[in-house]
């Protein structure tokens, strides 16, 4: 009966007949799961041949992405890939039962729904009873979690999908991703804190393995402009223990021309200690500033240390005793160096942000084997939008002020904090979430100042400001990504790796060969005419 097999290509489906028994001492292999046993066939039937596989299943040689989105199934066979997706069913079990275990409700929110002007671009869906109407595919649950609030119910959460018309990223997904979306009543921020940090410990605890994980209550609060500063970003990955000065006051009038002059014209410089580079040759230094270069920055300046020894061209030009004034003030040891990022304010932190996780990364310090969680406060409610020349929301538009109307009506708009605030793990961020701005006159006046009017709050939010009318709690939320959740804990580089059918970077599924053209009957019914199909 196995004659039947020699004709037969790897991954063909067969069921075997026959009697289980011991393999002989000679053919027992202990690598097998199996390796003790053998089917003695009676019978073999053929329940689907396989043609020549597109790519191999067996081990995990990297291959075209284009040939493994179009053939996804075989590539789910891979170990790798397989055990990616069934630690992501695993993962969401985890957060469901936890989420259930603080007392919260499960609900799930509408697919279709109402365009709304902030946030990314809506995928529209065209309304065949209400002709040149468009329903759209929820951004994120907002405006129904807020108002489930309204409603009487005080703890929510789903598994929520969101769907989002943006570009690709490595840690973002075209089209659609899926967030544990939460809300709660009657709350502060620190009550949020504390209802999720347990549920967000414990899942990463679960599974992480070996790898530590900071524990629930030990989430640090950091203020963003702090973390700006500190980290040169607003999701800093606290497992590199390089910490970026503000070093503008000690340029300020000293005579080094070139820091001098830009501290005196407003802009700022800042340090990165490079701890332990005694050893390193002079090339490690002006790679660090050729890097900067490519990057689009005009440079990282340095000094050198060894054994209190000062090298460089700034400790040259800006003198000893200046400078050792300096490497003391930063805590230098004898055998620290220092790079420096100088510039616009935001410039010179995008730079210091890039350059602490490069010399990081160069140097070995980046922490193993831990997940390192903290929380990102005090953002800012306005900023000024360049390209717009205007003052606009930062994040999230439904955030309740610090200070409410008060603050509102008093201060300059780009002083203005709001109770926002992100949730960052490894410098990953995995959520950004909110205390609400719950009274309509409070959102009113936070509309005006970002440039619109009452009517426009009241046509494009409607459900949610009318609402408000009738009596509604304080509340708070957030929305930790499930993708991303996942995609650390799997130590993958690319959230492709942990969906089940992901689209390719041009938001296109190759498998099913979406986005497609429609019939011209459908589009009849739709009311819809195609003008020009962009290639």
């Amino acid at each position: 009966p196995l004659r039947i097999l020699d004709a037969l290509r790897v991954e063909s489906v067969v069921t075997v007949v026959g009697e289980v028994v011991a393999r002989g001492p000679e053919a027992t292999n202990p690598n097998l799961a199996t390796g003790e046993i053998e089917i003695s066939a009676d019978e073999v039937i053929v329940q689907s041949a396989a043609q020549e596989l597109p790519l191999p299943v067996a081990g995990e040689a990297d291959y075209p992405e284009d040939i493994r989105l179009r053939y996804r199934y075989p590539d789910l066979r891979r170990e790798r890939l397989h055990n990616n997706i069934v630690l992501r069913s695993r993962v969401i079990s985890s957060i469901r039962r936890r989420m259930i275990d603080q007392g919260f409700t499960e609900f799930q929110t509408p697919i279709l729904t109402a365009s709304s002007p902030e946030g990314a671009r809506d995928y529209l869906v065209p309304s065949r009873v209400h002709p040149g109407k468009f329903y759209a595919l929820p951004q994120a649950p907002q405006m129904f979690k807020q108002l489930i609030m309204v409603a009487g119910f005080d703890r929510y959460f789903q598994i929520a999908p969101c769907f989002r018309d943006e570009d690709a990223r490595a840690d973002r997904s075209p089209g659609e991703f899926y967030q544990l979306d939460f809300e709660m009543s009657f709350v502060t921020q620190e009550d949020v804190f504390q209802a999720i940090e347990p549920v967000l410990a414990g899942v990463f605890a679960e599974f992480a393995g070996e790898r530590s994980v900071t524990l629930a209550g030990e989430f640090p609060r950091i203020p963003y402009a702090e973390s700006m500063l500190t980290y040169g970003n607003d999701k800093p990955d606290l497992r590199n223990p390089i910490l970026i000065r503000d070093v503008s006051d000690h340029f300020r009038g000293s005579g080094f021309g070139l820091f001098a002059r830009l501290v005196e014209a407003g802009d700022v410089v800042r340090a990165i200690p490079a701890p332990n580079t005694a050893e390193r040759s002079r090339k490690f230094f002006d790679d660090m500033n050729e890097w900067a270069r490519a990057e689009g920055y005009s440079g990282l300046g340095y000094i050198t240390q060894k054994n209190g020894e000062l090298g460089g061209p700034i400790a040259k030009n800006h003198g000893e005793e200046a400078t050792r004034e300096l490497c003391a003030a930063l805590g230098l040891g004898p055998d620290d160096g220092i790079f420096f990022a100088a510039g616009k304010p935001a410039q010179a932190a995008k730079l210091a942000g890039l350059a602490r996780t490069r010399v990081a990364e160069q140097l070995g310090l980046i922490e193993e084997g831990s997940f390192r969680f903290c929380w990102i406060v005090d953002f800012p409610m306005y900023e000024f939008d360049d390209e717009a020349k205007k003052v606009d929301f930062s994040h999230n538009p439904f955030s309740m002020p610090q200070g409410e109307l008060e603050a509102l009506e008093t201060k300059d708009p780009l002083d203005i904090l709001a109770y926002q605030y992100d949730i960052v793990c490894n410098g990953v961020e995995l959520s950004s979430g909110a205390i609400r701005n719950h009274k309509p006159e409070i959102m009113y006046k936070a509309f005006e100042i970002a440039g619109y009017s009452r009517e426009d709050v009241d046509t494009n939010f409607a459900g949610m400001i009318n609402a408000f009318k009738f009596g509604a709690p304080p509340h708070g939320g957030s929305a930790p990504g499930i993708d991303r959740i996942v995609m650390l804990l799997a130590g993958e580089p690319n959230i492709r790796e942990v969906v089940l059918f992901p689209m390719n970077q041009r938001a296109e599924d190759l498998m099913m060969g979406a986005p497609a053209e429609v019939t011209e009957k459908q589009l009849k019914e739709l009311g819809i005419r195609v003008v020009a199909a962009k290639k």
